[in-house]
């Protein structure tokens, strides 16, 4: 089944988290927490671990997320985990990877399986779409 949505994220608070041992890189690495809420017939929200080797400046660098997901798909209610990354020159995403979490579904999602990606459109809309199952014969 496919679920697609929008979303928008209501935090994004930076940690003070360092690396042990500390490796200077040619790009700075960073964590941070981000809230996000989804509508659509994806709907809910999500607590989001980011993390990300990224310049500000010229926008070039790469991202790893594992987000936590409560609420609904196509009404179906629960909860469960998906990691995502991605890649950008500045301009553009490549290296994408988007996966949900095994045996991580609660709930009416119990045991959802999948793959999805996320897109942000020229006007600034977040999208997200989760192509899933639910066990044998749910979906």
């Amino acid at each position: 089944m496919r679920a697609d949505g929008t979303f928008s994220v209501k935090a994004f608070v930076p940690t003070e988290l360092k690396p042990e041992p500390p490796v200077v890189t040619g790009l700075p690495v960073g964590v941070a927490t981000i809230e996000k809420h989804f509508e659509g017939e994806v709907a809910g929200r999500a607590a989001t671990l980011f993390t990300a080797a990224y310049d500000q400046e010229s926008g070039v660098g790469t991202y790893v997320a594992m987000e936590s997901f409560e609420g609904s798909l196509h009404g179906r209610s629960g909860a469960f985990n998906f990691v995502h990354s991605a890649t950008t020159s500045g301009s553009d995403r490549s290296a994408e990877f988007f996966h949900i979490v095994p045996a991580s579904g609660t709930g009416d999602l119990a045991g959802i399986s999948g793959t999805g990606g996320l897109a942000v459109d020229a006007d600034g809309t977040h999208r997200i779409w989760l192509d899933y199952e639910l066990g044998a014969g749910d979906a």
